[in-house]
């Protein structure tokens, strides 16, 4: 799509939409060993909800804006624990699922925090879940042109066949609904392969609005060549993609990160970033990436596609969920707000907020 075209059509939009984002993806149970004991020693879980999508649309609810999650739920009491914490969030469950059958279960992962030079570990049990069932007959109609933007990523597309067809036929709906479409590549190598995400995701980016994919991601699944910059922008000649956006982690160790990213806007043939935060302290860092997807999205549909505060929400929404333990972030407008100000400022800043 012509970038201006698509910033006329997010105008139009705007008054119109029940919900400024609805995601797709699986809602998992994560158990977690407290502290940093291990799996394979320790006899207590701690049990908490997460999922790449549902990480977006908590992220993005907190910082002000509307949004729901489009998934599949047992009909059980672990169902009902899930979308509970959905709900807790301000994230709307109008699109939630159930599976009333008698085998129904949730998706789960067990995680490990690490600590130099061990590193964190997962291990997925979700296949056959309800989620991997889900539809597109399931799907109220009515949803394709209750939003201003749908987010998706490459994990929902990865985990089955079915899921496969049900979300790529969602994103053309939504396309022809007129709704921006956001993409995450969220390349997991345990999931498919490089060869095999590479198929799949080239199929979907003509109907991709806005696209998330890191450097590494962009060399190796993609096999593009040259800086990141080039590789960038050669997904919008591509494509008709409108704005590419790409995080840049430096791991010190499973405790100390930098993070930063750029960004890229086609219609101006425009970069955007800001210096990284450096040294931050890591509690947990899984839902960072996620984080930084829910403060870009928010920056670009609250700020009229704001290029330089899509980059200023998504590295410190990502940079504070690093410092917060499990997978769904915690902090809202003011926090994030605050955050940027004493990032963007010089000198010794302040020890504490009083």
């Amino acid at each position: 799509m012509d970038p201006a075209a698509f910033r006329d059509r997010e105008v139009s939009m705007e008054n119109k939409r029940n919900f400024d984002l609805l995601t797709l993806g699986q809602a998992l149970l994560r158990l977690s060993p407290p502290n940093n004991e291990r799996l394979v020693r320790g006899d207590i879980f701690v049990k908490q909800v997460g999922g790449a999508e549902l990480n977006v649309a908590v992220g993005v609810a907190l910082l002000g804006l509307h949004t729901g999650i489009i998934s599949k739920l047992p009909s059980h009491d672990l169902g009902s624990f899930i979308k509970s914490k959905i709900r807790s969030y301000g994230v709307s469950d109008d699109y939630l699922i159930y599976d009333h059958l008698p085998g129904a279960r949730v998706g789960i992962y067990y995680y490990e925090n690490g600590a130099y030079p061990r590193t964190p570990k997962v291990i997925y049990d979700r296949a056959g879940s309800s989620f991997y069932s889900l539809n597109i007959d399931e799907i109220p109609k009515e949803a394709y042109a209750a939003t201003r933007c749908f987010h998706t990523s490459g994990i929902t597309l990865a985990l089955s066949p079915q899921l496969r067809q049900t979300a790529i036929e969602m994103m053309k709906r939504f396309k022809e609904a007129g709704t921006l479409v956001s993409f995450d590549v969220n390349f997991r190598g345990n999931l498919w392969s490089g060869e095999e995400a590479k198929i799949c995701i080239e199929r979907i980016l003509p109907y991709v609005d806005i696209f998330f994919c890191s450097e590494d991601t962009a060399r190796l699944t993609f096999l593009k060549t040259g800086t990141a910059r080039e590789m960038m922008k050669s997904f919008t000649e591509e494509y008709p993609i409108s704005i590419v956006a790409s995080t840049q982690r430096i791991v010190h160790s499973p405790k100390r990160h930098t993070f930063g990213s750029v960004l890229y806007d086609a219609e101006q043939d425009a970069y955007f970033e800001e210096e990284p935060y450096r040294e931050i302290e890591v509690v947990d860092r899984i839902g960072s990436g996620d984080a930084y997807i829910s403060g870009a999205l928010y920056g670009l549909l609250a700020h009229e596609f704001d290029c330089q505060k899509a980059v200023q929400y998504g590295n410190a929404t990502s940079a504070v969920k690093n410092t917060i333990p499990g997978d769904l972030p915690s902090s809202n407008l003011e926090e994030i707000q605050m955050i940027i100000k004493a990032h963007s400022q010089k000198g010794v800043p302040l020890e504490m907020t009083r």
